[in-house]
């Protein structure tokens, strides 16, 4: 989103014409920053045989993933429900991998039937897959390398205390497994979690691969998951992705050239192909000046972005009503921002923002991952409607929740209505 002629735009559309369109609160999402960054991350391993899987679990509204689609992305599951929708937007099965966490046998199953890639992360489910297949599914596996880098640790998955993955140190018995069975496996996954400042953690993963690698000679890919970390704020470390993709390739190269042949090279991003893309649009409904606080209540809350509260995450936050003028000393403010959710629901405390009044239009910016695919109905409040502008215009592409969608579902007991009201 970018400043012109002191109007906010997107794609040269106004913002706050999108706001008068659909109404608020709204999440719009800009088609061409994805377009942008999967070109950057192609372009960043351009010497080896790259194939980018959308994690679609950061943004899974079909018409996103009909765009991946069209960009050549294929897609990273973690429900059969997820991997439905993908193939509703087009995806054939086996371009979609399924990387369960402790989901049913009965699910498994599903996902089999459905011809998706298995990506299995447990002892247990590697078993119940010989028994149950044998010889006849190809999977891969999930390696936990015990490496503890990146960013929250709600986010960090590839400690030796996380629950994702199949610890590198039963090696011998992931092994064991498969010569029993003779399960063909046909890649190595690993995937240590987010925010990763720069390619170390990826190497550390690579060599924890390469060397379990030997073990299984009729591989035909290598995913390294993603974890790249983009900026929330001004002046924020992202991932350097030409220099990751620079070290990475070189020594996947050098990798393959040891292991007789050439591989594919995956990874999985999510939050990289989509966060910059998002747009949360609230309005404001007042400006509550308390002895100590002053606070901005906007029509939202943690029900339509949870990631401040849930992970203490910043995001910045524009007044798209009074914008901040390059150039120009605009007076600021200093305000808590909160939501309008019966809990304590704070976007963002002691911000300085242009003055805010009620009524104006504020953009939080970054919610293009983990947003509205975390969004709920808590305090029965409506999730927002979704916006894609797409080659400079904007398109509607999930309809605004009503009353109806609330209560569809429910079933009314009838016997209630047929009881005399109790006396106290």
């Amino acid at each position: 989103m970018q400043l012109n002629n002191r109007t906010y735009q997107i794609q040269g559309v106004d913002v706050l014409e999108i706001a008068d369109q659909f109404g608020l609160p709204l999440y719009v999402y800009d088609a061409d920053k994805i377009i942008e960054k999967i070109g950057l991350l192609r372009s960043s391993f351009a010497g080896v045989n790259l194939k980018i899987k959308y994690a679609a679990k950061a943004l899974t509204n079909i018409s996103i993933l009909k765009l991946m689609r069209q960009q050549g992305v294929e897609m990273d599951s973690v429900s059969v429900n997820e991997a439905r929708m993908g193939m509703m937007a087009g995806f054939e099965p086996g371009q979609i991998m399924f990387t369960p966490s402790g989901v049913s046998f009965e699910e498994i199953r599903e996902a089999v039937s459905l011809g998706l890639q298995l990506n299995v992360d447990s002892l247990p489910l590697l078993e119940w897959v010989g028994q149950t297949y044998g010889t006849q599914v190809p999977i891969s596996i999930r390696i936990n390398p015990h490496i503890s880098e990146g960013g929250n640790i709600k986010i960090s998955t590839g400690h030796a205390d996380s629950k994702f993955g199949i610890s590198i140190l039963q090696r011998d018995q992931i092994r064991a497994v498969v010569e029993q069975y003779q399960i063909p496996v046909a890649g190595l996954h690993i995937h240590t979690g987010s925010d990763f400042k720069n390619a170390g953690a990826f190497l550390k993963g690579a060599e924890v691969l390469f060397d379990l690698a030997s073990d299984y000679p009729n591989l035909s890919f290598i995913d390294f998951g993603s974890g790249f970390k983009v900026a929330y704020k001004e002046g924020d470390h992202i991932t350097d992705v030409e220099e990751l993709g620079h070290q990475v390739s070189a020594a996947f190269q050098n990798f393959c050239k040891n292991y007789g042949r050439d591989l594919e090279l995956w990874f999985e991003p999510g939050k990289f192909l989509v966060s910059e893309s998002g747009h949360l649009l609230v309005k404001t409904n007042i400006v509550k000046e308390n002895p100590t606080r002053t606070f901005v209540a906007v029509d939202s809350g943690l029900n339509h972005l949870i990631r401040p509260m849930m992970y203490d995450a910043y995001h910045d936050i524009k007044n798209i009503s009074n914008p901040s003028i390059p150039g120009e000393d605009t007076a600021e403010k200093t305000y808590n921002v909160v939501g309008y959710i019966c809990e304590t629901d704070t976007f963002a405390t002691d911000r300085a923002l242009p003055e805010v009044k009620p009524g104006d239009v504020l953009s939080f910016e970054n919610a293009g991952a983990y947003g509205f695919s975390m969004a709920s109905n808590y305090n029965a409040r409506f999730r927002p409607a979704e916006v894609l502008v797409y080659e400079g215009t904007p398109y509607l592409i999930r309809q605004r929740e009503t009353f109806e969608d609330l209560v569809r579902g429910q079933v009314d007991l009838s016997i209630f209505n047929q009881q005399e009201i109790l006396n106290a």
